[in-house]
């Protein structure tokens, strides 16, 4: 029996965050077609059964709750599951992974990168997010043993970031190499490596589309093709 539907576009992005959460818990849940999505996005307000403008959208089979934004989902699902153990870093860290999310699709492909840009910001701005959330994992004790709201987070944030786009492993292993090590445990669970298992076939990578092509394009530039 499904448990929740989550109306997301299928790229890992915002919507692993989300499904990091139900795998690790062993919630069932499916997604409805991209067609589906849209019309749910696009339907007049007045007509959606829950008003929201973007996914991530999640229904709740259980209470019949709907929600969107995905760190209002995350501590949702968190709560409900017994996940948060921290609700303040928990906030925290969802509030900083979406920030990152925004930066690193400059402003979620209102611009694409050029050289000068994406130089500026692998040298200054992305190494220090992960420099911060190294020290943050370090102060509150996070474990791979005993996954908390936390440590899916960041694991949905920095391993789905180093798989989809494996050329930012070593700038992540120089700035957090204890966040490396504890996502990649996270991302090693079985029931987190089965759904993730789901996300390596041709469709887009990280985040799709022209900004998609755009962070590629730097990736391969900076080794030279």
């Amino acid at each position: 029996m499904t448990e929740y539907t989550l109306y997301y576009w299928p790229i890992p992005f915002r919507g692993h965050f989300i499904r990091y959460i139900l795998a690790h818990v062993g919630a069932r849940w499916e997604e409805p077609s991209f067609d589906t999505v849209v019309a749910a996005k696009n339907a007049p307000v007045s007509q959606q059964p829950y008003p929201f403008l973007a996914p991530p959208m999640i229904h709740d089979h259980a209470t019949g709750k709907r929600l969107s934004q995905m760190p209002a989902i995350a501590m949702y699902l968190g709560r409900k599951h017994k996940l948060i153990g921290d609700p303040d870093e928990s906030l925290r860290l969802l509030c900083d992974a979406s920030d990152i999310l925004h930066e690193i699709t400059r402003s979620h492909g209102a611009q694409m990168w050029d050289r000068a840009a994406w130089d500026d910001f692998t040298e200054t701005r992305l190494p220090r997010w992960m420099r911060l959330h190294e020290r943050v994992a370090s102060q509150i004790k996070l474990s791979a043993t005993t996954p908390n709201l936390c440590c899916l987070t960041l694991a949905a944030l920095w391993h789905t970031m180093i798989d989809k786009l494996p050329r930012l492993r070593p700038l992540l292993h120089a700035n957090a190499p204890g966040v490396e090590a504890l996502t990649d445990k996270i991302a090693a669970r079985a029931e987190i490596a089965a759904m993730l298992e789901t996300w390596q076939g041709d469709g887009p990578r990280y985040c799709g589309g022209q900004i998609e092509a755009s962070l590629l394009e730097m990736l391969q530039d900076a080794e030279g093709g």
